[in-house]
């Protein structure tokens, strides 16, 4: 193991301060470099809801100062979301020193498809998720009700879905690392999948609206990939 692992621990709080630091500046001006294009970013993030609703619906503001926070907020969280790739390239820069020669060497593969994964579940819930989840609820709604989400609710509802599906979508990376470092075998995995499966049930419950399809978008993606990554992982030799 590094010697790096025998640092003290304000040397490890210092790195950790180092790395967040360089982190926060980068979100920082990716933030900046957005905020002349706010409008824009909520106009495209409400789309799937807007292209759900009949023609008389609307998207309303409830609060006198949510016209204008509220694009800013979304700004905001569309360059934390551009700026993940940072975050784990610094998170991994963090846990190294402290890792095997042979664990080091897995760098690269995990941080380009942590990124990827992430990515690939962001995009999965709101181009796919999201579009089914509103026109099923528009669907069953009474006809007598005319329909007008409050623009600050639905950003709390569009952040909230779409990283948990990026997080979600980590779950063959998981299960690699998982068993590559020898944490628990493939074989055990086996034995625990009728657990895990009601695991992923549970957590679509309550990382998504309170709606069948929300949690079976989330939890069925995790299932699979989950199976994905037992399936290509290799045990510690």
């Amino acid at each position: 193991m590094s010697t790096d692992s025998d640092m003290p621990l304000s040397a490890h709080l210092l790195e950790l301060r180092k790395r967040l630091l360089r982190f926060i500046i980068v979100l920082g001006i990716a933030f900046v470099a957005g905020m002349p294009f706010n409008e824009y970013i909520y106009t495209y993030l409400s789309n799937p809801l807007m292209a759900s609703l009949p023609t008389d619906g609307k998207l309303i503001a409830t609060q006198v100062t949510s016209p204008v926070l509220v694009p800013i907020k979304t700004t905001f969280y569309a360059a934390l979301l551009f700026c993940m790739p940072v975050f784990f390239i610094e998170l991994w820069g963090f846990l190294k020193p402290g890792l095997y020669a042979h664990e080091k060497k897995l760098a690269l593969p995990i941080i380009i498809s942590t990124t990827i994964l992430f990515f690939a579940g962001v995009c999965f819930g709101f181009y796919v998720a999201t579009p089914v989840i509103f026109n099923f609820i528009h669907a069953f709604s009474p006809n007598n009700i005319l329909i007008m989400t409050d623009i600050g609710n639905y950003l709390s509802f569009m952040l909230k879905l779409l990283f948990a599906f990026g997080i979600a979508f980590e779950m063959p990376v998981i299960v690699n690392l998982l068993v590559r470092t020898g944490t628990i075998s493939k074989a055990r995995l086996r034995e625990l999948r009728p657990y895990l499966i009601v695991l992923f049930f549970v957590i679509g419950m309550l990382l998504t609206p309170p709606d069948m399809f929300s949690q079976l978008f989330l939890a069925l993606p995790m299932w699979l990939l989950f199976e994905l990554g037992l399936l290509l992982s290799k045990e510690k030799i």
